[in-house]
C-alpha cells in the first residue's frame, strides 16, 4: 500500500463523514471546481470604523455610503452619461431610498417613466458591485420576496436581441403591479450589502454621543460584522454584568454628556429613585455642572436637579471604585484611593504626598472611619440600579451581541485589529500583568487572558466563587493602569471634579503610544501575534488623531493605522475632522478622512454627503484575490480534504453512493 493510501486509511472515519455531504465522485468534483473558482475571485471590500461614540446619524450615513464606496461605483457606471449633480442625487437615493422616493413623488408627474429609468440604472450599479462574487452568494444576499426577479435582472443581458423583450417586460410588469418602489428599495439594499463584504468596528460604540443603542440595532442587522471591544464598550458590558462601579461610571458619563436618554428611553432604566435620593441628600449642591452646560437640550429648570444627581452618582462611583481597588492589590492602584485622603476639616485632599485645596467639601455621605462604605440609602439605591441594568432586556440583548461578535483583538487578512494598546514599558518590552492567582501575562497572552476573563464575568453563574473577581476585572479593563483598552496611568475624574490644579488632570499614555512611531516596535507586536511584518498592519482606534495640528494617522512607515480621528462631536474642536475610516479592497488600502456631518435630513434633502478626503497609502502589484486572504486558505484546506475523498473513492477505500 502506498504512503498516500495509508494516509487515506488513517483519515477513513473523517472521510466517511465528509462522504455524507458529497456522496459520489461527481459531487466532489463539482465542489472542487466551485471552490477553486471562488479562490480566484477578487477579495471582498472590508470597511473599518472605530470610536463611534453614540453618533448614530453619522454612523448610519457612513454605513450607507460605505465611506464613499457607493458613490465611487455610481461614478464608475455613470461618469460619462450623468451630470455630477444627478449622480449625487442618485447616490443619495441608494443611501435612503424610502425618503428620496417620497421626495420624487411630490415633484414628478409621470412616475412610471421615473421608475423604469431608475430600475435600469440601479441594476447597472448592482451588476458592478456583484461582479466580484459568485452568483450563489449574490442570490443568498437578495431579499427572499424578490430574489428570483432580481436574479433575472442581474444576469440577463438586455443588449442581446433574444433577451431584450424579456428584460423589458420584467421591468414593465414590476411597475404595472405597483411593486416598483419595493424593488427599488431591495436593489438599493443589495447594492449596499454587496459593496462592503465585511464591517470591522474597532471599539467604542458607547458613550459621549446620544444613541449607541441605535448603532447596536444597525450592527445586529448587518450581514457580516465583528467588533473589537473598546474601553467604553467594556464599561457597559460591566454594567450589564452587574458591576456596580461600572453602573456608576455609565451614569456619570451620561450626566456629563447629556445622554441620559439612552439609559431611560433606550434601555428602559428608571432613574426616579436616583433623582429622589440626590435631591434630598445633596440639596445644598448647586455647582456640579455637566460637561456641556450650554447644550440647547438642557432646560435651565433642570440644571439644579442634574447637578445634584451628577454629584450623588460621582461620590458613589469613587466609593465603589475604592472597594474594587482594595479587593485587588494586584491591580497596583492604591494611589487612586483619593476619597480616603480627603480632610474635610482642612478642606484638602492629599495626592502624591501633597495636600491640595478642594473646590468643594460637601460630602454628606462620607464616613471618615470608612470612606469607601456606601451609606444605607446609597446601598439601597445601587441595589435598585443594579436590578434595573440586569433586567433591561434590550441592554442584555446588545451586550450579548458584543460578546458573540466581539473580542479583545482580531487577526484577519494579515491585519491585527485592537482598540487600545499592547501595554509596554519604557524599553519597549511587553508589560507584565499579574493576575489574582499569581500568574503573569504579557503581550498576546495578556490579551487572551483579558478576553477569557471578560467572557467569564458575564457568563459565569452567581455560584462560581470567582464571579466577583471576573466582574471586577471588567472595571479594571475600563480604567486600570495596565489595561490594554485604557492605555493610561490613571483616569483623573476625581481631580478634575474637585481640584483646581490642571497638572493633576493629566493622564500619561502608555509607552506603547510612543513606541508605535517606530517600525521595529510595530514589527515586534505583529510577530507576537504570529503575523509577518512585511505584509501586515496594526489597526487601532482609541486615541483621536489631531489632524488640525498636522498629526498623521499613519505610523511607523505604514505599519500602523489609527482610525479614531474624532467621530464624536465632542472631539471635533481638537481633531479638526470628524473621524477616519479605512477601506481594504482588492486594490489595496485607502484611508478616508471625514468632515463634520450635517445630519441625515440635510443629506436627504440637499443630497449632501459627508465630505471626505481619500489617502491611498498602499496599493498592490496585483489585484488581491480571495486566495490571498484568510478565506482563501480555508477554502484550500477544504479542497485538499475533498481531493483526499476523491482519491478514496477512486482507489476503493470508500464506496460512492
Amino acid at each position: 500500500m502506498s504512503l498516500e493510501n495509508e494516509e487515506l486509511r488513517r483519515q477513513e472515519d473523517y472521510l466517511k463523514l465528509l462522504a455524507q455531504q458529497y456522496p459520489d465522485i461527481s459531487s466532489v468534483c463539482t465542489e472542487i471546481i466551485n471552490l477553486n473558482a471562488i479562490r480566484n475571485l477578487p477579495k471582498g471590500t472590508e470597511h473599518f470604523m472605530s470610536d463611534l461614540h453614540g453618533e448614530d446619524e453619522a454612523f448610519r450615513h457612513i454605513l450607507n455610503n460605505g465611506s464613499g464606496v457607493i458613490r465611487e461605483k455610481v461614478d464608475m457606471v455613470f461618469a460619462h452619461s450623468m451630470p455630477e449633480k444627478e449622480r449625487a442625487w442618485f447616490a443619495t437615493l441608494i443611501y435612503y431610498p424610502k425618503e428620496k422616493m417620497e421626495e420624487i413623488k411630490r415633484d414628478t408627474v409621470n412616475m412610471d417613466d421615473w421608475y423604469s429609468t431608475t430600475l435600469y440604472r440601479l441594476v447597472e450599479v448592482c451588476k458592478l458591485v456583484a461582479s466580484k462574487y459568485t452568483r450563489s452568494k449574490v442570490r443568498k444576499a437578495m431579499p427572499e420576496a424578490f430574489g428570483y426577479i432580481l436574479d433575472e435582472l442581474l444576469h440577463t443581458n438586455y443588449d442581446e436581441e433574444n433577451k431584450q423583450s424579456y428584460y423589458q417586460h420584467i421591468i414593465s410588469t414590476i411597475i404595472d403591479i405597483n411593486r416598483a418602489e419595493e424593488v427599488i428599495e431591495c436593489l438599493c439594499s443589495l447594492i449596499k450589502r454587496l459593496a462592503v463584504d465585511c464591517l470591522h468596528i474597532v471599539g467604542d460604540i458607547y458613550d459621549r454621543g446620544e444613541r449607541a443603542d441605535n448603532i447596536l440595532d444597525l450592527l445586529m442587522e448587518h450581514h457580516c460584522v465583528d467588533i473589537q471591544w473598546g474601553n467604553h464598550d467594556i464599561l457597559w458590558m460591566g454594567a450589564a454584568a452587574g458591576n456596580e462601579a461600572c453602573i456608576a461610571c455609565v451614569l456619570n458619563l451620561a450626566l456629563q454628556y447629556n445622554t441620559l436618554d439612552i439609559v431611560e428611553n433606550g434601555y428602559g432604566i428608571s432613574l426616579r429613585d436616583m433623582i429622589s435620593f440626590a435631591q434630598e441628600t445633596y440639596k445644598d449642591c448647586t455647582w456640579f455642572m455637566p460637561r456641556n452646560p450650554d447644550d440647547k437640550d438642557y432646560l435651565p429648570t433642570s440644571m439644579d436637579t442634574l447637578s445634584k444627581v451628577h454629584k450623588a452618582i460621582a461620590i458613589m462611583q469613587f466609593k465603589l471604585e475604592g472597594q474594587i481597588i482594595r479587593r485587588h492589590p494586584e491591580y497596583g492602584m492604591d494611589d487612586r484611593l483619593l476619597l480616603g485622603n480627603v480632610d474635610c476639616d482642612k478642606r484638602t485632599v492629599t495626592i502624591g504626598g501633597i495636600a491640595y485645596p478642594l473646590n468643594d467639601c460637601h460630602f454628606p455621605t462620607l464616613d471618615a472611619a470608612d470612606p469607601y462604605a456606601l451609606s444605607v440609602a446609597e446601598r439601597e439605591l445601587m441595589a435598585t440600579l443594579r436590578r434595573a441594568f440586569l433586567g433591561s432586556e434590550r441592554l442584555q440583548k446588545h451586550v450579548g451581541f458584543l460578546y458573540s461578535h466581539g473580542s479583545m483583538y482580531l487577526k484577519i487578512n494579515q491585519n491585527l485589529l485592537f482598540h487600545g494598546c499592547i501595554p509596554m514599558d519604557e524599553d519597549g518590552n511587553f508589560r507584565v500583568f499579574t493576575a489574582a492567582d499569581g500568574r503573569s501575562y504579557s503581550g498576546r497572552a495578556y490579551m487572551d487572558y483579558a478576553d477569557k476573563t471578560a467572557r467569564r464575568a458575564y457568563y459565569a453563574t452567581a455560584e462560581n466563587p470567582l464571579k466577583q473577581e471576573y466582574v471586577d476585572f471588567l472595571w479594571y479593563l475600563w480604567c486600570g493602569r495596565n489595561s490594554p483598552l485604557f492605555g493610561r496611568d490613571k483616569i483623573s475624574t476625581f481631580e478634575r471634579y474637585f481640584v483646581a490644579e490642571p497638572a493633576l488632570w493629566k493622564e500619561e499614555k502608555d509607552p506603547y503610544y510612543r513606541h508605535i512611531q517606530h517600525a521595529d516596535l510595530c514589527d515586534k507586536i505583529l510577530r507576537e501575534f504570529g503575523l509577518e511584518p512585511s505584509s501586515s498592519h496594526i489597526i487601532n482606534g482609541h486615541v483621536p488623531v489631531k489632524a488640525i495640528q498636522g498629526e498623521s494617522p499613519i505610523k511607523a512607515d505604514g505599519r500602523l493605522i489609527v482610525i479614531d480621528g474624532g467621530f464624536c462631536k465632542a472631539y471635533h474642536a481638537t481633531t479638526g475632522i470628524a473621524g477616519y475610516t479605512l477601506i481594504y479592497s482588492s486594490h489595496g488600502l485607502r484611508l478616508i478622512a471625514h468632515e463634520s456631518f450635517g445630519g441625515i435630513q440635510s443629506a436627504i434633502q440637499e443630497n449632501k454627503d459627508i465630505l471626505t478626503t481619500t489617502t491611498i497609502f498602499e496599493t498592490t502589484r496585483h489585484r488581491l484575490m480571495v486566495k490571498d486572504m484568510d478565506k482563501g486558505a480555508e477554502i484550500q484546506e477544504k479542497i485538499d480534504r475533498l481531493k483526499m475523498l476523491l482519491r478514496a473513492y477512486r482507489v476503493g477505500i470508500i464506496s460512492p453512493k
